[in-house]
């Protein structure tokens, strides 16, 4: 960050303009600190760019106005690489070495899960758009926060949804990972109350080749089968099940069949996958004001939280007086549920934060239970047509 020291005439112009300024339009003191941790590369480097700058973008246009509490906000961003490991040693220096009082946008679960214990145990603000549900179990002590809804609540309300379509033989593969007992447990109870036939396999993932597994698969002879991994291993098993001549429905989570997945494919392989995504709030002003600061027609659903994230964290931070993950913690849910102003950014909130505000942003209504779970979501399905995916209704 470029510091600026001025002189004594940029002083006296300086005292002269804030005398004339209105309160909200002057920043000074240190800079209040704030951390995005995406995935910039590995398997969710596709997403990782604009979850960043959305919330750049943000804190860019609060600075403009005059910051938080007289601050400016800094952001400080970092790569989880989609490891684990390389996102704990982020989270570290973020930290330990920054001082950041909140970590926003962290992306997957295995992600999540190793890096809460930092922020709990240094009392920061860990915001993520991850869906375990074995999360918000974790002793977080109110610290963690997402607004991806919880893998119960999406699996729950996609394998219902499907059900209906009435597939009478279902395999579900995937991946050991947090979301993976959730997932099956959940597709088994909904497809077998339907009268369907459930199986489910745990592969080995980033594997060359999942030819052997997919032979297995089709011995049930499956009308659908439901991935539960990531996008490298999505690839390969659509590789493998259009050359083992299957024909019947594939669906996945959205993230496991993107556009980077759609490109890397011929058309033919990927025609018919049915993506399930939780949706953005789709015509609401949040949402609007995310794609306007990506650029973009629409931004994707996890930029959209990641909007929120920043807002919430600025507004909790006004409406506490004071900038620590401890007071973003304890006024969070002060400014995104209850009886005030309804808002849709911090740019507009700050202006009413005496008032009382509720934040509804990009990603819906940012309710929270206890746990720091999401209450509430609408699915988007989209099937993939000619290498894109088109909203459909099931």
């Amino acid at each position: 960050m470029t510091k600026f020291i001025p002189n004594r005439r940029a002083v006296l112009a300086g005292m002269a303009a804030t005398l004339a300024t209105p309160a909200i339009l002057r920043a000074s003191g240190a800079p209040i600190k704030l951390a995005t941790l995406t995935p910039m590369t590995g398997v969710g480097g596709s997403y990782g760019p604009s979850m960043r700058d959305v919330m750049i973008g943000v804190v860019k246009e609060v600075n403009e106005a005059g910051g938080v509490l007289g601050r400016e906000i800094e952001v400080i961003s970092d790569d989880t690489q989609t490891s684990p490991e390389a996102a704990v040693r982020a989270a570290r220096k973020l930290i330990d070495v920054d001082g950041v009082s909140a970590i926003m946008g962290t992306w997957a679960s295995s992600i999540t899960t190793a890096v809460a214990p930092l922020a709990w145990e240094s009392k920061t603000m860990l915001l993520c758009t991850s869906g375990s549900d074995t999360i918000t179990l974790l002793p977080h002590k109110g610290y963690v926060v997402r607004t991806q809804p919880g893998s119960i609540l999406q699996t729950t309300v996609a394998a219902t949804d499907l059900s209906k379509k009435g597939y009478k033989s279902v395999v579900w593969m995937g991946p050991q990972s947090p979301f993976a007992e959730v997932s099956i447990e959940t597709y088994k109870n909904i497809f077998e109350a339907a009268g369907a036939k459930f199986s489910s396999m745990i592969y080995e993932a980033d594997k060359a080749t999942y030819r052997s597994e997919v032979d297995t698969a089709l011995r049930d002879k499956p009308d659908m089968i439901v991935f539960g991994g990531y996008a490298t291993d999505s690839t390969v098993l659509l590789r493998d099940l259009w050359q083992a001549s299957y024909e019947g429905t594939i669906s996945a989570q959205g993230y496991a069949v993107n556009q980077g997945v759609i490109d890397s494919l011929p058309a033919e392989v990927t025609n018919g996958v049915i993506t399930t995504a939780p949706a953005p709030a789709l015509g609401s002003t949040g949402f609007a004001r995310a794609s306007e600061i990506l650029g973009v027609e629409a931004a994707d659903p996890y930029s959209a939280q990641c909007y929120d994230h920043v807002n919430l964290v600025l507004l909790a931070m006004a409406k506490a007086g004071e900038t620590s993950g401890e007071a973003v913690r304890d006024h969070l849910r002060d400014v995104s549920q209850g009886e005030g102003m309804k808002v849709s950014s911090a740019l507009e909130g700050l202006k009413h934060i005496s008032e009382g505000v509720n934040y509804e942003g990009a990603s819906g209504a940012c309710t929270f239970n206890d746990k720091g779970d999401v209450t509430e979501m609408t699915m988007l399905y989209s099937e993939i047509k000619d290498k894109k995916p088109v909203s459909i209704d099931l």
